[in-house]
């Protein structure tokens, strides 16, 4: 092009008509009606009107043919309709691709609070580490959420092993577990009788206090065993800081508390754990098929599952 022929942009953009009138003129070609055009776009219907003929005045052509009830484009309006609407389609497009790239990258979790405050809290600093862009967020409930209503791109499910969906991160076994300064007055399971029982409250009250111990009665033959007096709390975690303090003998579910056995802050003077027949499982939200860091995070929960596992057997 000669630049004799060029235009400078401030013409360019005089020439253009102001976006707002061809937000109203689309909505109003669609719709072929000003008042279902007003209402999807929160305007009032003579608003509308006012917009589009000013759009009309702006052109010098008539867009629409008013009739009575009836309102159909001219064709002028026509090849309007065409390139305002194909224009706003690639804004929308554009605009949504320059979001997604300047959006945070976050992947959201949800698990039991036990899970989250013994097992995978200790070891998120190795994730965070080597994604330092990613915004993990942490939703810790015992109820079930609906993972893509709560926008959850994955879950760490607490299930029975027979209806869990693939293989579990690992299964859990239960053993009564207190700190070592009891541990000499608790030699054989009927010493059980001499301590507080340090339990958890379940939000519904169905279950009995000793539902988490029933596994290891049961191998033990211990079903109807009662102990001295019982202290409840509304969080695993917390059951298991008393029994860290001595206050009293925690169902300990390992590997859950493996690190505080490890570390001598808890021992198993009983002996070994009866398997619970329960285990962790990881699930993916559809959701989060596009989202890599999500797809990562449950590879990394595998990983670091199997990294414990093969500590324990060395």
């Amino acid at each position: 092009m000669h630049p004799e022929n060029a235009k400078p942009h401030g013409a360019l953009a005089a020439e253009l008509p102001p976006l707002e009138l061809l937000r109203s003129f689309e909505a109003a070609a669609r719709r072929l009606s000003f008042t279902l055009a007003a209402g999807e776009l929160h305007l009032t219907q003579s608003a509308v009107s006012r917009q589009i003929q000013q759009l009309e005045a702006h052109l010098g052509v008539l867009l629409f043919e008013r009739r009575h009830r009836a309102l159909s484009l001219t064709d002028a309006g026509s090849v309007l309709q065409r390139a305002v609407t194909d224009s706003l389609e690639r804004l929308r497009d554009a605009t949504a691709r320059v979001r997604a790239s300047s959006a945070p990258r976050q992947v959201a979790i949800t698990t039991t609070p036990g899970f989250a405050s013994l097992w995978l809290i200790p070891r998120l600093a190795h994730f965070t580490g080597s994604h330092p862009g990613v915004d993990v967020r942490v939703s810790a409930t015992l109820d079930v959420l609906d993972l893509e209503r709560s926008r959850i791109d994955v879950a760490v499910r607490l299930m029975p092993t027979a209806s869990g969906a693939g293989p579990a991160l690992f299964e859990e076994s239960v053993v009564p577990l207190c700190a070592p300064m009891l541990a000499d007055a608790l030699r054989v399971p009927a010493d059980l009788a001499k301590f507080t029982l340090l339990t958890v409250d379940y939000p519904d009250h169905r279950e009995a206090p000793t539902a988490d111990w029933e596994p290891w009665l049961k191998v033990m033959g211990l079903q109807d065993l009662r102990m001295k007096s019982t202290l409840r709390f509304t969080q695993y975690a917390d059951a298991v800081a008393a029994a860290v303090a001595g206050q009293g003998v925690v169902i300990g579910r390992l590997p859950l508390l493996s690190e505080l056995l490890r570390e001598g802050r808890l021992v198993a003077p009983l002996g070994e754990g009866a398997a619970s027949l329960r285990g962790y499982f990881v699930e993916t939200a559809k959701r989060a098929a596009g989202n890599r860091d999500a797809l990562e995070f449950a590879q990394w929960l595998r990983d670091e599952a199997e990294e414990m596992k093969a500590a324990q057997r060395a």
